[in-house]
C-alpha cells in the first residue's frame, strides 16, 4: 500500500510538472508579443515563482491548471499570441482596457472550457473567428470599442448558452439574422455603434429574458419593430441613431413597463409622444431628441417620480402659441429632474413662474431656439443647482431678472439672439463659476460691468452685436483662462487696454465695428496662443505692435482703420497664416513679396495710397525708387532724392497739364467719330468682337419689347445678333449703380475658363462708350428660351405674355434640383479654383429647350479664398451683400467669408422652395418661423398639405408614392440648409442622394435627355 501511494505521488507531481511547463510556456509566449516597455507589469511571470502565483492568473485546487486570467486595464499593447489558445483549463480570459492591436487568433476556438471572453476597449482589428463557436459554454463575449470588421459569422449564433453578447462599437457591418433569436438565454445584447443595416428580425421576440438592448449608432430602418414591444422585461432599450421611422404606438407605455432607459434619439420617429409613458413608473432616463416628434408635451410626464433626464430636443413640438409651456407645472413633480432638453422646437407662450418649482436637483435646462415670449421669471433664481442655462433664439424681451444672480454653480449662460434689453447686470460677476456666457444679438446698452473680471473662471465671453459704450474694463484682462473674447459691433470708445497681454490663453479677439481709437497695445504681442484677431472698423491709429511671437496666427483683419507706417516683413512668415487684411489705413513703403505676400488669395492691402510695390495681384504702383528698409543710413538719402524729383515733376506740371488736355480733346473727338465700331473688350477665352453700334442695332435700339428681365446691377435684353442672326442674350450694366463694376469683373473672371453643361454660357463681353460718351459694359451669353425658373415657380407674379404654358411636373423639378446640385459640385471641387457662387436663387436658374437647367448670374461669384478690393466692398457695402435675402446662408448676416456651404445653404432653400411652392421671404414666415421650420413641421405625415400642388400633376401613374418622394428630396434640401454650416450636405452628397431618389421613384420614367 506504500508503495502503490508512492508511486501515485510521482505520477502525480510529474504530470502536475509537465501541466505547470505547458501553462508556463503558453503564458511567456503571450508576454513575450507585449510591446516593449510595457512587460514590466508583468514583472512577477518569471521562474522563480509558480505560474499560479503570477499576477493576473488564477489556477484550479484540483489540478494547478490555468483557469483565469485576467490582465484588464494594465496598458498592456502588443498583439494577442496563438500560444494563449493552449490554456485549455482556462474558464475566464480578461484583457479589456488595454491597447492590444492585432487579431483576435483563431485558436481561441481551442479553448473549449471558456465561459467568459472580454476583451473590451482595445485596438483588435480584423473579423470576429468564426472558431469561437466550438467555445460552446461561453455564457459571456464581450468585443466592444475595438476596431472588428466584417459581418458577425453565422456560427456565433449557435453558442446558446450566452447571457451577455457586446459588441458595441466597431465596424462591423451586414444585418442580424433571424437565428438571433435561438439566443434564448441572453439577457444583454450590444450591438451599438456598429454599421449593421436592414431590419430588426422578428425572432427577437424569443428573446424574452433580455434586459439590455443596445442598437444604437447603426443603420436600422423601418418603422419601430413591433417585436421589440414584447420584450416585457427590459429595463435599457438604447436604439439612438438610427433610421427607425413611424409614429409609436399608443400604449407604448402599457407594453415595456419596466423601462428605467429608454434612448431613441436622431431618428424619424412621428407623430404625438404617447400619454401612456406616465404608466412607466421606473422611468429615469428617456431621450427622444432630435425627430420630427408633433403635438405637445404630455403633461402626464409629471407622474414619472424617478424621472432624472428627459431630452425632447429639435423636434417639432408644440404650437409657437400660448399653452405649449404647461407641462412645466406638472414637471416640479419629478423631484429628481437633472436634465431638461426641450430647445428647437416650436413652443411658444410665455415662461411660467412654475419653472421656479422644478427639481433642486435641475442642473442643465435647455430651452433654446423656439418661441418663447415674455421676460425671464423671478422664480428661475430658485433652481440653485443649474450649471447650464440655455435660453438663446427666442423672442424674450426686457430686463435679466436679478434673482439670476442667485445661481452661484452657473457655469454656462446663454440667451444670445433675443430681445433683452437695458444693462448688463452688475450680478453677472457674482457667478464666479461661470465658463462660457452668451449675450450678444441683443439689446443690452450702457456698460460693460467691471465685476465681469470677477468670473475667474471664464473661457468665452460674447457680447457683440447690442448697443454697448463706453471703455472695454480692464478687469475683464484679468480673466487669464479666457480663451475667447467677442465683443464686435458695439458703441466702445477709447483704446484697447494695454492688459489685454495678460491674456496668455487668448484664442479669438474680436473687437471690430466698434469706435475704439489710440494705438494697438505693444502687449497684444505677448498672446502667444492667438489665432484671430479682428480689429477692423475702428480708429486705431500708429503702427502696427511687434506681433512676430504670434506664431499660431491664422487671421488677422486690421482694416477701415488709421494705421500707418510699413508692413511688418515678419507678416510674411507666419506659417499658419490664412487671412491678411490690412486695407485701407495709411501704410506706406514697399510690400513684401516673399512668404504669405505671394499669395494674392490670402492678403488684401488696398485702400492704402502710399503702398508700392509686391506682387503684381495685388494692383499697387510700382515703386518709384528702391527704398531701402526703414531706419537705415540711406533713408534720408533716399528722401531728398524723392523730394528733388518732386520738384522737377512740379516744375513741368504746368506743361503736362497742357499737353494733357490737348491729347483728351482728341480722343474725345476720336471716339465719337468711331462709336460705330469701338475697339472690343475680350477676356482671354472670348473671341468674338462686339460693339456698342452692334448691340444697340441687334436690340431695336434696347427696346422695352427686347426686355427679359431685370437685376441689382442692370437689365437683360434679348438680341439677334448678326450674320447669321443668332439669338442672345444681352446682360448691360447699369455703371451709376454702385458695385455694377465690380460685378461685371467678377462674372468675368468667374466665367471666362469654366466649362459645364449645367452653366450658362458666356460667349463675349463688351467694353465701350456708348453714343453719349459715357462708359459702357454688357455680357453677351446663350439665349435661354424657357426664361427663369422663378417664373415657372411662381407664374402669378409674372406678367401674363410671358407666363409658362403649364407647371412643373414633380420629375421635372427632380432633373432640375440635380442640374443646380451637379453644377455646384463643379464648381466647388472640380473646377481649376474654388468658386462660390454667392447668390444662387430660382431667378438665376434659367432653362432651356427641354427644360434642363442653367446656373446663371455671377456677379458675386468669388474665388475662395481670395480677397481683393473688390471683396472687401462685398463685405462692407449693402450693395454687395452676399445673396439674396432668405436665400443667404445665416453666416453672411454676420460677416462670414464666401464658402462651399453659404451655396448648400442656399441650394438647400431653392429645393425646399421649389417643392412647397413658397419664397422663403412669404409673408406666411417671420421671426423663427420659417420655410425650414415650416417644411421640418411637416414631415412626414402632412407632406402633401405643404407640397405645391401644381408639382402633383403629371400623370405619375396609379401607386406612385408621392409622400415617400417628396419627404426624401425635403429631407435633403432641409440639410442642406441646416443653421450650422459643418452639418450641411456637400453639392457632391445632395446630387447622390437626389439622383438616388430620382432611380427610386422614377425608372421607367426619366425624360429623353438622361
Amino acid at each position: 500500500m506504500r508503495l502503490f501511494l508512492l508511486l501515485s505521488f510521482n505520477v502525480l507531481t510529474l504530470l502536475d510538472a509537465f501541466t505547470d511547463v505547458s501553462d508556463r510556456q503558453a503564458l511567456l509566449e503571450f508576454k513575450s508579443q507585449i510591446s516593449q516597455g510595457k512587460r514590466d507589469v508583468l514583472y512577477s511571470w518569471n521562474n522563480s515563482l509558480h505560474v499560479c502565483n503570477w499576477k493576473g492568473v488564477t489556477c484550479g485546487r484540483k489540478h494547478k491548471r490555468v483557469t483565469q486570467l485576467h490582465l484588464p486595464g494594465l496598458q498592456l499593447g502588443g498583439v494577442i499570441s496563438p500560444s494563449i489558445g493552449n490554456l485549455s483549463f482556462l474558464i475566464s480570459l480578461n484583457i479589456s482596457r488595454n491597447s492590444f492591436g492585432g487579431t483576435i487568433p483563431d485558436e481561441v476556438g481551442n479553448l473549449f472550457r471558456l465561459e467568459h471572453l472580454d476583451m473590451n476597449f482595445n485596438l483588435i482589428e480584423g473579423e470576429i473567428p468564426a472558431s469561437l463557436s466550438n467555445c460552446s459554454r461561453l455564457l459571456e463575449l464581450q468585443f466592444s470599442s475595438n476596431l472588428l470588421g466584417g459581418g458577425v459569422p453565422s456560427e456565433l449564433w449557435s453558442l446558446t448558452k450566452l447571457v451577455t453578447l457586446d459588441l458595441y462599437g466597431n465596424n462591423l457591418k451586414g444585418k442580424l439574422p433571424d437565428s438571433l433569436g435561438n439566443l434564448t438565454c441572453l439577457r444583454e445584447l450590444g450591438f451599438g455603434g456598429n454599421n449593421i443595416d436592414g431590419r430588426v428580425p422578428d425572432n427577437i421576440v424569443r428573446l424574452n429574458r433580455m434586459v439590455y438592448l443596445d442598437l444604437s449608432d447603426n443603420n436600422f430602418l423601418g418603422f419601430f419593430p413591433p417585436p421589440v414591444y414584447n420584450l416585457s422585461s427590459l429595463y435599457i432599450l438604447n436604439i439612438f441613431r438610427n433610421s427607425f421611422s413611424g409614429s409609436l404606438r399608443p400604449d407604448f407605455g402599457n407594453l415595456l413597463p419596466n423601462l428605467q432607459g429608454l434612448y431613441m434619439g436622431r431618428n424619424y420617429f412621428t407623430g404625438a409622444i404617447p400619454t401612456t409613458f406616465s404608466n412607466i413608473s421606473n422611468l429615469q432616463k428617456l431621450g427622444m431628441e432630435f425627430n420630427n416628434l408633433t403635438g405637445s408635451i404630455p403633461p402626464s410626464f409629471g407622474k414619472l417620480r424617478n424621472l432624472e433626464l428627459l431630452s425632447l430636443h429639435s423636434n417639432s413640438l408644440g404650437s409657437g402659441s400660448f399653452g405649449d409651456l404647461e407641462f412645466f407645472g406638472a414637471l416640479t413633480n419629478c423631484t429628481k429632474l437633472e436634465i431638461l432638453e426641450a430647445g428647437r422646437n416650436r413652443l411658444g407662450g410665455d415662461l411660467p413662474t412654475s419653472i421656479g418649482n422644478m427639481s433642486r436637483e435641475l442642473n442643465y435646462l435647455s430651452l433654446d431656439t423656439n418661441f418663447i415670449t415674455g421676460s425671464i421669471p423671478h422664480e428661475i433664481g430658485n433652481l440653485v443647482s443649474l450649471q447650464s442655462l440655455w435660453l438663446e433664439k427666442n423672442l424674450l424681451s426686457g430686463p435679466l431678472p436679478t434673482s439670476l444672480g442667485k445661481l452661484l454653480g452657473l457655469m454656462k449662460l446663454s440667451l444670445y439672439s433675443n430681445r433683452i434689453s437695458k444693462h448688463i447686470p452688475p450680478y453677472v460677476g457674482n457667478l464666479s463659476r461661470l465658463e462660457s456666457l452668451y449675450l450678444y444679438d441683443n439689446y443690452f446698452d450702457g456698460i460693460v460691468p467691471p465685476t465681469l473680471g470677477n468670473c475667474s473662471h471664464l473661457l468665452e465671453l460674447w457680447i457683440g452685436d447690442n448697443m454697448l459704450n463706453g471703455t472695454i474694463p480692464r478687469e475683464i484682462m484679468q480673466i487669464s483662462p479666457l480663451l475667447i473674447l467677442s465683443m464686435p459691433r458695439n458703441s466702445f470708445t477709447g483704446s484697447l487696454p494695454e492688459e489685454v497681454g495678460r491674456l496668455e490663453n487668448l484664442v479669438t479677439l474680436s473687437l471690430e465695428d466698434n469706435k475704439l481709437s489710440g494705438q494697438l497695445p505693444r502687449t497684444l504681442g505677448t498672446c502667444l496662443s492667438m489665432e484671430v484677431i479682428y480689429l477692423q472698423g475702428n480708429s486705431f491709429d500708429g503702427a502696427i505692435p511687434d506681433i512676430r511671437g504670434l506664431v499660431a496666427i491664422k487671421e488677422i483683419d486690421l482694416s477701415n482703420n488709421d494705421l500707418f507706417g510699413v508692413i511688418p516683413g515678419y507678416l510674411a512668415n507666419f506659417s499658419m497664416l490664412q487671412y491678411l487684411n490690412l486695407s485701407v489705413n495709411n501704410f506706406e513703403g514697399r510690400v513684401p513679396t516673399e512668404g504669405n505676400f505671394q499669395n494674392a488669395s490670402l492678403v488684401a492691402v488696398f485702400g492704402n495710397k502710399d503702398l508700392c510695390g509686391g506682387i503684381r495681384e495685388l494692383r499697387l504702383k510700382r515703386c518709384s525708387v528702391k527704398e531701402p528698409p526703414m531706419g537705415t543710413k540711406h533713408s534720408s538719402l533716399s528722401k531728398k532724392f524723392v523730394i528733388g524729383v518732386s520738384v522737377g515733376i512740379a516744375l513741368l506740371f504746368l506743361l503736362f497739364t497742357t499737353s494733357f488736355f490737348l491729347l483728351w480733346f482728341r480722343k474725345r473727338k476720336k471716339t465719337l467719330e468711331t462709336n460705330n465700331n469701338p475697339t472690343p473688350f475680350t477676356l482671354g477665352a472670348f473671341h468674338e468682337n462686339i460693339s456698342y453700334g452692334d448691340l444697340q442695332n441687334a436690340t431695336d435700339g434696347f427696346s422695352p419689347n427686347n426686355l427679359i428681365g431685370s437685376g441689382s446691377f442692370g437689365t437683360v435684353f434679348k438680341a439677334l445678333l448678326p450674320p447669321e442672326n443668332k439669338v442672345v442674350a444681352v446682360k448691360v450694366l447699369n455703371m451709376e449703380k454702385r458695385g455694377a463694376m465690380k460685378s461685371f469683373m467678377a462674372e468675368c473672371g468667374s466665367l471666362k475658363d469654366i466649362r459645364h453643361r449645367n452653366l450658362v454660357k458666356l460667349l463675349t463681353a463688351c467694353a465701350s462708350i456708348d453714343f453719349h460718351g459715357d462708359e459702357f459694359r454688357a455680357l453677351i451669353y446663350e439665349f435661354m428660351p424657357n426664361g427663369s425658373l422663378d417664373m415657372w415657380l411662381h407664374p402669378e407674379e409674372v406678367e401674363e405674355t410671358r407666363r409658362p404654358s403649364r407647371t412643373l411636373t414633380l420629375l421635372e423639378r427632380l432633373n432640375i434640383v440635380i442640374d443646380v446640385a451637379s453644377v455646384l459640385d463643379y464648381l466647388h471641387v472640380h473646377c481649376h479654383e474654388p468658386i462660390a457662387h454667392c447668390d444662387l436663387k430660382p431667378s438665376n436658374v434659367l432653362l432651356d429647350d427641354d427644360l434642363t437647367a442653367h446656373v446663371s448670374d455671377f456677379g458675386l461669384a468669388r474665388l475662395l479664398l481670395k480677397f481683393d478690393q473688390d471683396s472687401f466692398f462685398n463685405q462692407l457695402s449693402s450693395a454687395g451683400v452676399r445673396g439674396t435675402i432668405g436665400y443667404a446662408a445665416p453666416e453672411y448676416g454676420v460677416g462670414g467669408k464666401p464658402s462651399i456651404y453659404g451655396d448648400v445653404y442656399s441650394f438647400g432653400v431653392l429645393v425646399l422652395e421649389m417643392f412647397t411652392g413658397k419664397r422663403p421671404t412669404n409673408e406666411l414666415f417671420g421671426g423663427n418661423f420659417t420655410l425650414q421650420s415650416y417644411t421640418m413641421s411637416a414631415l412626414p405625415e402632412r407632406v402633401l398639405d405643404i407640397a405645391d400642388k401644381s408639382s402633383l400633376h403629371g400623370g405619375l401613374g396609379i401607386g406612385f408614392r408621392i409622400a415617400e418622394c417628396l419627404t426624401l428630396v425635403l429631407e435633403v434640401g432641409l440639410r442642406c440648409c441646416d443653421e450650422s454650416p459643418s452639418n450641411r450636405l456637400v453639392a457632391s452628397e445632395a446630387a447622390k442622394e437626389l439622383i438616388s431618389i430620382r432611380e427610386k421613384f422614377f425608372k421607367a420614367r426619366r425624360t429623353a435627355r438622361r
